[in-house]
């Protein structure tokens, strides 16, 4: 196995360990942790794909962004680009006080905020393990 194949298998097996994880918080009623955690889950699926490519470093938490700098482009995640959208409104909000009008995160984020991130964070993996024929 290559360093690139192997670079990508271990972003990939930490993105599923962050799905993992967002499943686990939101069962305990955990939304808010549960949204960022599926958004770290899309956002390392989209890593270990640059990875795969034969990337050296890959930068940056945007997942819609990270989607858009595949190269060579992979039309797979094209259908996922408002989803990466959705996603990357959890990344500081759901941690953050100051990233809410008002309340805390833990008020401001709900089971079926939870449900749905989780469920678009899957697609990522899914598609990136498609991607990288894992």
């Amino acid at each position: 196995m290559n360093d690139a194949r192997a670079n990508a298998d271990r972003w990939l097996a930490a993105a599923r360990d962050d799905l993992d994880s967002a499943r686990y918080l939101a069962s305990g009623g955990r939304h808010a942790p549960a949204c960022f955690f599926s958004q770290q889950a899309a956002e390392k699926a989209i890593k270990a794909v640059h990875y795969g490519q034969g990337a050296r470093s890959v930068i940056g938490h945007n997942v819609r962004a990270l989607v858009e700098k595949l190269s060579p482009r992979e039309s797979r995640f094209d259908s996922l680009l408002d989803a990466a959208r959705e996603l990357d409104l959890f990344y500081v909000p759901t941690r953050y006080p100051n990233g809410l009008d008002s309340g805390t995160p833990a008020e401001a984020f709900s089971a079926a905020q939870s449900a749905r991130a989780i469920d678009l964070a899957a697609r990522f993996i899914d598609a990136a393990s498609s991607a990288l024929g894992s």
